[in-house]
């Protein structure tokens, strides 16, 4: 198009929703020499709003084409607007991003406040859609214009204010090739920490909480934390451990996440500083494809007290992100990465896209983002898959099933 000005007709339908409304109107449009530069619908509790931009050489009477397309609008019963103009195509704006916003609830004076701040950052919000109504209100924006650094530490302090969470990452093409999920365990995929389920049985349990918390923080060194909280179950019956996989209870969304991942050919792993003893049943249950974890050292029926072979800490934990990377032929720009705690600080900040989910202070300041709702199926919305998306694959599925 060459950067030349192209006489314009923007037709706005506004009404009840219906089959057959596109249709007819670019029927009523398709009598006149028209070209379609740009189409844009949405549906909000039922009522429509569809947006045409044409193009006409000067020859056309658009006189003609003003009164076919009114008169259609009376014959819906749809409210129209019609306005023309001068139509200059431009270069792309930079920084093309997605900002996904989460909350629970979703209140106007978050969404005012986090449009003012794009806004106040140069940027512009070329289209807004509705990913998620439950459990969370998922709101994404398409954003040109923006600095990605600069706008995720403004919006960050916004999300701070209002309480809701916000991701900006770089739009097209880069967020879909994610193709590797590496997701800590403990207060992550499953809820509460093994090591606590096992004190418990040990009597020990307030002590190893203790230890635990200081560590997450990042307060402690994490090899030696673990040596110090494992050596308290010394003598523990290992039976315990059958109980304790027993009473491990998966994070809200767990399921939801992993099963819509893997129909997406997703791989998946987790990795954790808790034990091969009960991380290897998950994996197994879940059809998780690579795991990575401690082994309790037992002994004549008991926990000696001990982990044998190197401890999986911190950078344990982003060296195993590495080798599953590797293992799967996937680059570390296409992976994902979830924790909460500071021994995966190391593990998000190498993945192509770091999530701190329900995290301690300093991995929500170091992840891209963060998302502190219960749910971990929300992680699907920052992949930009719909709620709506993951109800019809499963509802297939259990067509398929019967």
């Amino acid at each position: 198009m060459d950067g030349t000005a192209e006489r314009t007709l923007l037709i706005t339908l506004t009404g009840r929703d219906r089959p057959g409304v596109t249709s007819r109107l670019f029927s009523t449009l398709a009598e006149f020499p028209l070209t379609v530069f740009d189409v844009e619908q949405v549906v909000i509790r039922g009522r429509l709003v569809l947006g045409v931009l044409v193009s006409y050489s000067d020859g056309v009477d658009i006189g003609r084409v003003w009164t076919a397309a009114e008169r259609l609008a009376t014959d819906l019963d749809m409210e129209i607007e019609l306005s023309t103009g001068r139509f200059r195509t431009m270069p792309r704006r930079r920084g093309r991003l997605h900002v996904t916003v989460l909350g629970a609830p979703l209140r106007p004076a978050a969404m005012a406040g986090i449009a003012g701040r794009i806004a106040a950052s140069g940027a512009n919000i070329d289209r807004i859609e509705r990913l998620a109504n439950t459990p969370v209100t998922c709101i994404e924006m398409d954003v040109s214009g923006a600095d990605p650094e600069a706008l995720r530490a403004a919006l960050a302090v916004e999300a701070a204010e209002r309480q809701v969470d916000v991701a900006v990452q770089p739009g097209g093409l880069h967020r879909r090739a994610k193709r590797l999920i590496v997701m800590d365990v403990d207060s992550t995929l499953i809820q509460g920490e093994v090591i606590e389920l096992l004190a418990a049985h040990a009597g020990c349990q307030a002590e190893v909480a203790k230890v635990t918390e200081a560590a997450m923080r990042g307060e402690l060194d994490f090899e030696g934390s673990l040596r110090e909280r494992v050596a308290l179950l010394a003598g523990l019956d290992a039976t315990a451990i059958d109980e304790v996989r027993r009473e491990v209870k998966l994070a809200a969304g767990a399921r939801t996440m992993v099963r819509t991942l893997k129909r997406l050919d997703y791989k998946f792993a987790i990795v954790s500083g808790g034990f091969t003893q009960v991380t290897d049943a998950l994996a197994a249950d879940l059809g998780i494809d690579y795991a990575a974890a401690n082994t309790l050292e037992i002994e004549n029926g008991k926990l000696t007290g001990r982990v044998i072979g190197p401890v999986i800490d911190r950078a344990g934990k982003a060296a195993a992100l590495e080798r599953f990377a590797r293992e799967a032929g996937i680059p570390i720009s296409q992976t994902v990465a979830i924790g909460d705690g500071a021994n995966d600080l190391d593990m998000l900040q190498a993945a192509g896209l770091g999530i701190a989910y329900n995290a301690k202070p300093v991995v929500r300041q170091a992840a891209d983002t963060s998302v502190n709702v219960p749910y971990l199926d929300t992680i699907l919305f920052l992949l930009g898959i719909s709620r709506e998306e993951v109800e019809a694959a499963d509802a297939a599925d259990a067509a398929t099933a019967h």
